[in-house]
């Protein structure tokens, strides 16, 4: 059994869920920061239009080049399902050619600049994939420390994330990103971020972070709330 499908201690269970699966508090930002996948691309499109239709964000940055055997850059396949799913096209900025985290964000801040001007960007929401989360705000805290940021971790595996442990796809790759974390801050890809509230290993097990509409931001019966996307949940926002 390779070291990405070992059982993990209940000790590392609560090291990731502290300071890699992290959960951050969710408002309206400037900009949605899409990191651009080839999997789980509905979820992804579901997540974007639920947060698109909560007002949450003016405009998205959707980043993300070719990959091995396709056809069209990620970056371009979501903006169209984006479109399709309600989102406007005029709101829409899209930077194709990046390959890794890095370069996603390195790629898209001139094109940023150019459109609406960092210094008009004080807030963004990143969206990617759960088992990636700290690494994106990692990423961006390296190459853009002053705007704050928000994460949506898209899961879109059928499992609750609290139990991401006990299902084997989700927990290699899981463990996988949690290798990378070492390394990659070692050679200077990524930087720490200020203290974000972990997720609770045990908190809520039957709520899902899959896509849809009732498994993203739903609303808590009779208490006028909302859940984001790790299951915590927060006012609705004034209208």
């Amino acid at each position: 059994m390779g070291l990405d499908n070992e059982e993990p201690s209940d000790e590392l269970i609560e090291t990731i869920n502290r300071r890699h699966l992290i959960r951050t508090p969710l408002e309206p930002a400037d900009l949605l920061f899409v990191f651009g996948t080839r999997h789980g691309v509905p979820e992804f499109v579901t997540a974007i239009a639920e947060l698109w239709r909560g007002g949450y964000f003016r405009w998205a940055m959707v980043s993300g080049g070719s990959t091995p055997g396709g056809m069209e850059d990620e970056a371009s396949v979501l903006s169209r399902l984006m479109i399709q799913a309600g989102v406007p096209e005029d709101v829409i900025l899209l930077e194709r050619e990046a390959t890794n985290t890095g370069e996603n964000v390195i790629f898209s801040l001139p094109i940023l600049e150019e459109r609406i001007g960092l210094a008009n960007i004080g807030s963004l929401i990143a969206v990617g994939k759960l088992h990636t989360s700290a690494r994106y705000l990692m990423t961006l805290q390296r190459h853009w420390p002053d705007v704050r940021k928000m994460l949506w971790a898209v899961n879109y595996h059928d499992h609750p994330v609290e139990a991401w442990h006990e299902h084997p796809e989700l927990r290699a790759a899981v463990l996988r990103e949690w290798r990378k974390i070492g390394p990659y801050k070692a050679a200077g890809f990524i930087i720490d971020l200020p203290r974000i509230p972990p997720l609770g290993r045990r908190r809520a097990a039957t709520t899902s972070v899959r896509g849809g509409p009732r498994g993203l931001i739903r609303r808590s019966a009779g208490r006028g709330r909302r859940w984001c996307c790790c299951g915590r949940w927060r006012s609705p926002r004034a209208r």
